[in-house]
């Protein structure tokens, strides 16, 4: 059986989907991190089937908006004294700028570097979001974050 230590003051992201764990630890820059952390993939779930969970043993700055378009279904739960204090569900933003590039050759983005990648949702079922300059259509959760 896998042990892992409690958590006295950090944060627990959970319900990750399965795979999706270490493209979040890398661009949280936790493989750098000085404190402990850990990155526990294909955990059984109830709901899910497979889970991934990432523990970190301190309290640091996440941008919740980025997690939940890569994710919608991540839980953070912020730990303190080996509580669970509060838990934040995390949803798909309206908008999310410089997070993916835009794939369209055409787009104005792909020329004029000084331009930012601003996508805004347009289909929360589907989780698709359109490129603000182009409308070319991309689905969170799918493909690299930048």
């Amino acid at each position: 059986m896998l042990n892992v230590d409690t958590i006295k003051n950090g944060l627990v992201i959970d319900h990750i989907r399965a795979g999706t764990g270490p493209r979040i630890f890398n661009w949280l820059g936790l493989d750098k991190a000085n404190y402990c952390v850990a990155l526990i993939m294909n955990v059984p779930s109830k709901t899910m089937g497979r889970k991934d969970i990432i523990k970190i043993d301190n309290i640091i700055n996440i941008d919740y908006s980025l997690l939940g378009f890569i994710d919608p279904n991540i839980t953070v739960n912020v730990v303190m004294d080996e509580h669970i204090a509060k838990k934040i569900t995390v949803s798909l933003p309206d908008r999310v700028e410089n997070v993916i590039q835009c794939k369209n050759p055409r787009c104005i983005t792909s020329t004029e570097k000084y331009i930012p990648q601003a996508f805004r949702l347009i289909d929360r079922k589907r989780a698709e979001y359109s490129c603000e300059y182009c409308d070319e259509l991309y689905r969170a959760g799918v493909g690299e974050v930048l």
